[in-house]
């Protein structure tokens, strides 16, 4: 479930509980049966994505198992770009009297980048439990 949705459901919830049951204990136990409800259904969500992750990295085909690596290598290769060549071609240019190489917006890369580190800590999980070569 959405994130942003969770906290209004929990209030539509909360307010049908104190409605249903007016005893204070009761009341506390129903809450925490929702909230259980609510957190059991986010981690079946969770797991079933990890699954789906997980089929991706040990299938053989390139364009399914590949992507991550393609991605992390183009974020690599802009980081490198940003960081190291441009700045070094910049100083050329300027020496030379050419124009300034374009630089590459790195807020992007580090979203992206963001990402595939989180998703790459379950990859090199996989590859130590051999789940894939």
């Amino acid at each position: 479930m959405n994130p942003l949705l969770l906290g209004p459901v929990l209030e539509i919830g909360k307010s049908i509980i104190d409605r249903l049951f007016p005893d204070a204990e009761e009341r506390a136990r129903k809450e925490a049966e929702l909230l259980i409800l609510m957190q059991t259904q986010e981690m079946q969500k969770v797991l079933a994505q990890l699954e789906v992750n997980a089929r991706e990295a040990t299938s053989p085909h390139m364009f399914v198992a590949g992507w991550r690596p393609f991605v992390g290598w183009c974020c690599g290769m802009g980081f490198a770009w940003a960081a190291i060549g441009q700045p070094i071609f910049a100083w050329i240019g300027v020496a030379k009297g050419w124009p300034a190489p374009p630089s590459i917006d790195s807020e992007v890369l580090l979203y992206v980048l963001g990402g595939m580190l989180g998703l790459g800590t379950l990859r090199t999980v996989e590859k130590s439990k051999s789940a894939t070569k």
